[in-house]
């Protein structure tokens, strides 16, 4: 079983009836509902409001894989919380980072950028098309789904380069987006995928929950042993 914490900053339920009309029991519920679903995954959740977010020394350390949304409130994630999950990810969680978490301190910090980007909520249909077909993240999935409706992200993407890039999406106004980018850090894994605006019903949707269970997946700690730094001795008898 792979032991999965579903973050949510818990805030546009709160204090956004049509949120809370999409989402009653959290956004972080319905994620959670479909690693269930899928199987395989013991998964727990956890919120901004919680003691230290919900994310404890003990909580990180009992998670292979934590999944983060956050859209309003990123800046109410104390520092502290962030240098801890940025740690446990170096050390070989993985982290699976949902829509609007782009902004997070947590996947800035990763990344090392801005990751701007431009967008717009009108409704419109995002069709997204699997660029890597042979990439785990990929698997179970036809060559293309459609999401409507949904909020546009376009590029540029102020992000690195992927090392993979799984998605991309087009939507009706014209532009495309990287909306599936994988990364290594440290031991770790990083999964971005774009899809989940809080006042749409995506995170239900059959083929959203499969990317995310196979994200999930992919981003489990390998198991290999922590690398070895610093003055080491010869392993071979010198001179």
């Amino acid at each position: 079983m792979i032991k999965v914490t579903v973050w949510n900053e818990f805030k546009h339920e709160q204090v956004h009836e049509e949120v809370r009309k999409v989402y009653p029991d959290g956004l972080h519920k319905a994620i959670a509902d479909g690693l269930e679903q899928e199987g395989g995954f013991a998964v727990r959740t956890a919120t901004l409001p919680e003691p230290e977010h919900g994310l404890t020394e003990q909580a990180l350390a009992d998670t292979d894989v934590l999944v983060w949304w956050g859209h309003m409130a990123h800046e109410e994630v104390a520092d502290e919380i962030v240098e801890r999950v940025h740690r446990r990810v170096m050390e070989g969680m993985g982290l699976i980072v949902l829509h609007s978490g782009h902004f997070s301190k947590i996947f800035k910090k990763l990344m090392g950028t801005s990751c701007d980007l431009k967008w717009r909520e009108a409704n419109e249909k995002e069709r997204v098309w699997v660029v890597d077909p042979a990439h785990p993240i990929a698997a179970g999935l036809p060559e293309y789904f459609e999401l409507k409706p949904e909020e546009m992200y376009g590029e540029h993407f102020d992000i690195p380069a992927p090392d993979e890039l799984v998605f991309v999406s087009w939507f009706e106004g014209g532009e495309v987006f990287r909306s599936g980018c994988t990364y290594h850090r440290g031991q770790g894994k990083v999964f971005y995928f774009r899809p989940g605006h809080e006042t749409y019903p995506t995170y239900y949707h059959p083929l959203v929950r499969r990317v995310i269970a196979n994200g999930v997946r992919w981003a489990a700690p390998s198991g290999a042993a922590k690398p070895v730094r610093g003055n080491h001795q010869p392993l071979e008898k010198l001179g």
